[in-house]
């Protein structure tokens, strides 16, 4: 018995410490575990507490990289611009910039022409890269898009330039045409000729001046402030009566027709200075004795109905690779015919925001030497369609203080938009 009871002691012992060994094994493996090692060191670093909060509300887009030139951290803008490729950054110049940085710790900042990613046109994206120390061992890249500052830059430029072309002409003739009514103040009939010359520029330089005026004010204000129910009517008379005399110097028939009774919801002032301009092109630029129609329609869309307002010409039509451009500032298809009509060039750049302004658009089809027709695509108002089908009382239509477009409408004929038009003295 007592043998047994030794053999028994014996082995309670050596479980007990075999267990306590395997206890002790297993909490120094987990040690080890936790323990960072130099691999998990390079390829798991951590950003300084709050960066990942800045970084993720930046504009610019952001890159951290490790000394390694791994990329630690990315914002979704920057693989949209596509510095980042496969968790590398994949533009060597500011690679090498923050390689130079992390040496010396210097920031540098330079502006880069990168290629535009996936569109294969040769366009250039134009970038402002800020590379900075973070911490001992991160580096910070910020990349700032510059494109579209770049063109709206551009376009300043080129809009100055072309003002002050413009209003150069006019002032060069007033004064050559000053200096020669001097000279000539013993010939009564030169003296009458240069002052009627002198009449034609100044005309000229004035609608210079007040298109300027008006393209800044379109493009400044909100006419959705002023708003009110405009009579389509009302614009398409207007816009006649203002053409009537040109017109009637080049025999050329006005006619207008469609549906009558439309109203659109806008600023009465710009709408009728867009139709405006939009007969009086087709009038300038219309052979004498022919015909320039006005016609309306109401159209359904998506975001509620639009009124359609389609002029057409018989005039010299508009070449394809001019189509894109006729709604420029200052740029004429036939500049030597502008001048001759006055244009200044801005007449179709003033439709084009007063459409945009109110929620609209404007869109053209021309054939080469048949004529053109330039329609406008703009939101009904509410109280006339109210008027034409319960006759409530007149008022805004929530729907329809936004209407959108669905592309451009084709019109089968330049010279009968809609319907046969009536024809106006």
């Amino acid at each position: 018995m007592d043998v047994n009871a030794a053999v028994a002691a014996a082995a309670a012992i050596a479980g007990v410490l075999t267990g306590v060994i395997a206890m002790l094994a297993f909490r120094w493996s987990e040690r080890e575990q936790k323990r960072p090692t130099r691999t998990s060191l390079h390829t798991d670093p951590v950003l300084p507490p709050g960066v990942d909060t800045v970084l993720s509300v930046l504009r610019s887009s952001a890159v951290v990289l490790d000394e390694a030139d791994a990329v630690v951290k990315a914002s979704s803008a920057a693989y949209a611009l596509g510095l980042v490729r496969g968790g590398k950054l994949a533009v060597e110049p500011m690679l090498q910039m923050a390689r130079d940085t992390r040496r010396d710790g210097e920031i540098r900042q330079v502006e880069l022409d990168l290629p535009r990613r996936g569109t294969g046109r040769g366009e250039a994206l134009a970038v402002s890269a800020r590379v900075a120390p973070l911490g001992s061992r991160l580096v910070l890249l910020l990349v700032e898009d510059l494109t579209e500052a770049r063109r709206i830059e551009a376009v300043r430029r080129d809009f100055v330039a072309n003002v002050s072309h413009e209003l150069k002409t006019p002032v060069g003739a007033l004064s050559l045409l000053s200096e020669a009514v001097m000279g000539a103040s013993d010939d009564p009939e030169a003296v009458e000729r240069f002052a009627g010359r002198m009449q034609i520029e100044a005309t000229r330089l004035t609608n210079l001046v007040q298109e300027l005026i008006d393209l800044s004010r379109v493009q400044n204000d909100d006419p959705l402030e002023d708003a009110e129910p405009v009579g389509v009517d009302e614009l398409v008379a207007e816009a006649i009566d203002r053409c009537r005399h040109q017109a009637g110097t080049k025999q050329i028939t006005m006619a207008a027709g469609g549906t009558a009774d439309l109203s659109i919801w806008g600023n009465r002032g710009q709408l009728a200075a867009a139709l405006g301009n939009l007969v009086e092109n087709a009038v300038n630029y219309s052979p004498a004795r022919t015909r320039v129609g006005i016609a309306a329609r109401r159209v359904t869309a998506p975001g509620g109905d639009l009124i359609e307002i389609a002029v057409t010409d018989q005039g010299i039509g508009i070449s394809d690779k001019d189509k894109e451009r006729v709604f420029e500032r200052f740029y004429r298809v036939d500049p030597a015919r502008s001048r001759a009509t006055g244009g200044t060039g801005l007449g179709l750049a003033i439709v084009k925001h007063v459409a945009a302004s109110h929620s609209g658009e404007v869109t053209v089809w021309s054939s080469e030497g048949q004529g053109s027709t330039f329609t406008l695509r703009l939101p009904e108002a509410g109280a006339a369609r109210d008027r034409a089908t319960d006759d409530q009382t007149p008022g805004l239509d929530e729907d329809d203080e936004t209407g959108e477009t669905d592309g451009t409408t084709t019109v089968s004929s330049p010279y009968e938009p809609f319907s046969a038009p009536e024809v106006l003295p």
